[in-house]
């Protein structure tokens, strides 16, 4: 059974920074894409950032740019999200998802690409 939980989430202050994590188990982890999104009460699901199975690729939302970077430990089976500079505006439920890909899979912030999603794990920032 595959599962991914999240954590590490919390409350922060604007200008603050939190690290989320999101371990995986059922699943080789080196054999998946994954990503991170995040959705507001009232607001669609968004994807944030999303790194290959290689390791090498990455990709991110504009909005996120310079401020979080998506890294994974594959001998940990663990997938980060650091995040810095923390606005008020990214309050949110926070969800890691994967995909089984193969080498060749573009890289996509599309959420109906997959699979496998955590719980969430919530993240305030207060001004």
């Amino acid at each position: 059974q595959v599962q991914l939980i999240e954590s590490g989430g919390g409350s922060v202050q604007a200008g603050g920074s939190l690290r989320l994590s999101c371990a995986v188990s059922g699943i080789r982890h080196s054999d998946l894409c994954m990503a991170w999104f995040r959705q507001a009460p009232g607001k669609e699901r968004e994807g944030l950032a999303a790194i290959h199975r290689n390791d090498r690729s990455t990709t991110y939302a504009d909005f996120v740019k310079g401020r979080f970077s998506i890294s994974r430990d594959t001998a940990k089976n663990i997938l980060y999200l650091q995040m810095n500079s923390l606005k008020p505006e990214d309050t949110s439920m926070y969800y890691c998802a994967a995909i089984v890909c193969a080498t060749y899979f573009q890289l996509t912030l599309r959420q109906d690409e997959y699979t496998y999603w955590g719980q969430g794990t919530q993240v305030t920032v207060s001004s």
